[in-house]
């Protein structure tokens, strides 16, 4: 094989450009009309022109060809194989190869794409006559000189090709931004327009989200501080322990599935209280560290984990005897999980199987707390000393979680919705109920307070069950503040009458809308 090395007469031995380049070994390139291999393009070219009358530097002559228009006619002549009469013959103005589709090469390895033709008839052969085919005795001693200046000249070429890819990577990610702004136009028009059999119904709102719609949503779970809150809350997960471990005949050799495994803590606790198989299934980033766990603690024979969307994956069993999920959100139903649940419930879950936890009930109670008020609206009637009164309007308008005092509660609570997660309906997830309160002491209302309790109750000994009320030991839910921008003055004895209607954003399947009507007045709410 002939070594290609740089002269030392043109690259001195002081030049700290090119010193440090001592070879190129030299490549295969197929002949464009029959099946012999040279070691250089020049060769090829020789060989083209004496053997078959092509000759690649007339037909740049004749066809005023540019780097570009050259691709397209190599490739042209390596896909349509036609005769040199074809394509000496060609029309002038119109060669067969011009059409763009010739700019992608049939062999992208092609040594023929990657020279220009000055840099290929630039380029000066061994002087010797013989044995430019492959297999040529004579050129295996010969060396190849490569110019200073031919070398730079390639240097530019490349680095110009870099800079041409790299405006055409931004320009492309320009025009994808732009098609995402017009979808999202898009999904505005036909969601602020009338409901018809186009639009999404709440039932697969959620199935129907993007994965770039849907991605903020699994990527704020992908963040392990989340995990840390849940994981020491211990009402939550101490619950979900105690009815597992407690109710081990339930588990007993039989199929788990685990909806959102998170770090994979309920998957464990499923394993230890005996079951046979448990699948867990999270699309958040956290999944990755969960096997990790699931292997340190040597479950993975017993748990399997799979990353992706539950409406989008496919199990390894065709049923499974049970469901787990911690699913709740904000005021329950905030992040709208439950319909993934239900989504699995349809889809896998056995006749006789079961969803736990099974019922969760949800509340309204009013506060008297005036710092829940003057915190958070007070606020902007003195904004370093400006008025800022027109943001309480919006402000007003956001529901928000915090940990209610007990002590200032002012009336008894009230059920607005019971949910059984073995028979629900995603459409029954968006409802109106009408509510009363009996206020208990006097006082001043400033807020409505919404919280939830959840059960393990169905064929469980003995039932589990826990609570985000004021009343009960603070969990990480908290409990779910609508401020009411006048407060309400309220004696003992007092029946507040009033409906809630809440259902999904139609923009954002996830958020909810929440209207309040009590005492003839209508309030709209946000949990976004």
């Amino acid at each position: 094989m002939p070594e290609l090395i740089a002269d030392e007469a043109i690259l001195g031995a002081d030049d700290d450009d090119y010193g440090d380049w001592e070879e190129v070994m030299p490549v295969e390139v197929h002949c464009l009309f029959c099946e012999e291999v040279f070691k250089l393009p020049n060769m090829l070219f020789d060989h083209c022109s004496l053997k078959h009358g092509f000759s690649i530097i007339a037909m740049r002559e004749r066809f005023n060809l540019d780097d570009y228009s050259y691709i397209k006619m190599i490739n042209f002549i390596r896909k349509e194989h036609p005769t040199v009469e074809q394509l000496c013959n060609a029309s002038q103005t119109q060669p067969p190869w011009m059409l763009d589709a010739y700019l992608q090469p049939v062999d992208p390895s092609d040594v023929m794409l990657q020279f220009d033709l000055e840099d290929l008839s630039g380029l000066k052969l061994p002087e010797s006559g013989n044995g430019m085919a492959s297999g040529g005795g004579d050129t295996e001693n010969q060396d190849i000189h490569l110019k200073k200046r031919e070398y730079a000249d390639l240097k530019r070429r490349l680095q110009d090709a870099e800079k041409q890819a790299l405006q055409t990577h931004e320009e492309l990610q320009r025009v994808l931004g732009d098609l995402d702004k017009m979808r999202g136009v898009a999904k505005d028009f036909m969601i602020s327009g009338p409901l018809s059999e186009n639009v999404p119904s709440s039932e697969n709102a959620i199935q129907n989200l993007t994965s770039s719609e849907d991605e903020p949503y699994f990527d704020s779970y992908g963040h392990y501080g989340i995990h840390e809150t849940m994981l020491k809350d211990k009402v939550r997960t101490e619950s979900y322990r105690d009815f597992m471990l407690k109710n081990t005949i339930l588990f007993k050799d039989k199929v788990v599935l685990d909806i959102g495994c998170g770090t994979g803590i309920l998957s464990m606790f499923a394993a230890k209280a005996g079951a046979h198989q448990v699948i867990g299934i999270d699309q958040s980033e956290v999944i990755y560290s969960a096997m990790d766990i699931i292997r340190e603690n040597n479950l993975d024979e017993v748990i399997t984990l799979i990353k992706g969307k539950v409406e989008e994956v496919t199990l390894p069993v065709e049923r499974v005897d049970i469901i787990i999920s911690e699913w709740m959100g904000y005021f329950l139903l905030f992040e709208s999980m439950l319909d993934t649940v239900v989504f699995a419930r349809n889809k896998w879950l056995s006749e006789s199987g079961a969803v736990y936890p099974d019922i969760c009930s949800m509340y309204l109670v009013a506060s008297g707390d005036e710092n829940l008020n003057t915190g958070r609206l007070g606020y902007w009637d003195d904004v370093y000393g400006f008025k800022m009164t027109c943001m309480k309007s919006q402000v007003v308008k956001e529901g928000y979680v915090d940990v209610v005092k007990p002590d200032k509660i002012l009336t008894d609570s009230c059920k607005i919705k019971e949910i059984d997660c073995n028979s629900c309906t995603v459409p029954e997830l968006d409802f109106t109920s009408p509510f009363e309160l009996r206020v208990q002491n006097d006082g001043k209302m400033t807020a409505i307070i919404g919280f939830f309790d959840i059960f393990f109750r169905k064929d469980c000994s003995p039932v589990v069950q826990f609570s985000t009320g004021p009343a009960s030991t603070a969990t990480h839910w908290k409990q779910t503040v609508f401020l009411l921008e006048m407060p309400i003055e309220v004696k003992k004895g007092d029946v507040l009458k009033g409906t809630i209607d809440c259902r999904k954003d139609r923009k954002d399947p996830r958020s909810l809308q929440v209207k309040v009507t009590l005492n003839d007045r209508t309030m709209m709410y946000y949990l976004d």
